[in-house]
């Protein structure tokens, strides 16, 4: 049953990141609030995996591979882009940055994990693409009107992200295949602490208000986001090819080009509704059984 509506439940918790991203904004420092936010989801999958008596990792080197995979896939990955995004690289123009991970993806896990790609992937992942950059082709003409002067560096380090989130995909299904899901957790959490806290000290003020709102979008990111939509996305990895788990990411732009329209009262274009369909198809094409 859960391996049935698991992409679809993923996808739309994934999505509300950017929602909960845009209101956390308002009232912490980026990289403080991650920091924060991942070690509370440290702390909570540590108490569920204690409370349930889960097995922790037997070895040293299955708590320094998932120490690792947390350190590509959450701390680097989400202070890249966060970071980014805060610099005023456009939200657009980072989602055509993202949208380029899972046509990484699947390249990485042909060559890497030797994952065989029908026509009709291939097809799909092409699709999702231009899905993407029509759904955010609005976006361009804010960056014509403003220009990209100064942004070298931020778009740098977006792409830098998209890397790391590739990678830790990879690294997540070639060296995390065994083991209790909820204490490789921890260890993943703690990595990502390990770099955003040395980052946030380093360059902000640790600002955190402290408000409902702060808190209520720390509890949804802790919650939700870390151990809902983390622990979704590391079993579908874990039972599925890593270049189906990544496709879903090609919805993510156009859903929450829909829940920004919903919450903020942003506008819906017509470039984003047909850009919709074409990622819907893409994913479908992907994810279809043999």
């Amino acid at each position: 049953m859960l391996s049935r509506f698991a992409p679809a439940i993923f996808v739309i918790l994934w999505s509300s990141g950017w929602i909960v991203a845009k209101i956390a904004a308002m009232h912490a420092d980026p990289l403080t609030f991650l920091a924060l936010r991942h070690a509370l989801a440290a702390l909570a999958f540590a108490l569920v995996a204690q409370g349930a008596g889960a097995a922790w990792p037997a070895s040293r080197r299955l708590m320094l591979h998932a120490f690792i995979c947390g350190v590509l896939l959450h701390g680097l990955y989400l202070a890249g882009l966060w970071w980014a995004i805060g610099q005023g690289v456009p939200a657009g123009l980072s989602g055509i940055i993202a949208g380029l991970q899972p046509l990484l993806t699947a390249l990485f896990a042909a060559l890497l994990l030797r994952e065989r790609l029908r026509r009709l992937q291939i097809l799909g992942l092409l699709l999702g693409f231009i899905g993407i950059l029509l759904a955010i082709s609005p976006q361009f003409s804010a960056v014509r009107e403003t220009g990209l002067s100064g942004s070298a560096l931020p778009l740098l380090i977006n792409l830098a992200a998209m890397v790391s989130a590739t990678l830790g995909t990879l690294y997540q299904k070639r060296h995390l295949g065994g083991g209790d899901l909820r204490t490789i957790a921890v260890w993943q959490y703690l990595g990502a602490v390990a770099v955003t806290l040395p980052l946030a000290v380093g360059f902000e003020a640790l600002r955190f208000d402290a408000t409902l709102a702060a808190i209520a979008s720390m509890a949804w990111s802790v919650l939700g986001l870390s151990m809902g939509g983390v622990g979704l996305m590391l079993y579908l990895i874990r039972r599925g090819e890593v270049s189906r788990t990544a496709s879903l990411l090609y919805m993510m732009p156009p859903l929450v080009a829909v829940e920004a329209t919903l919450v903020f009262g942003e506008p819906m274009t017509a470039p984003m509704i047909a850009g919709t369909v074409i990622v819907v198809a893409g994913v479908y094409l992907v994810n279809r059984s043999a």
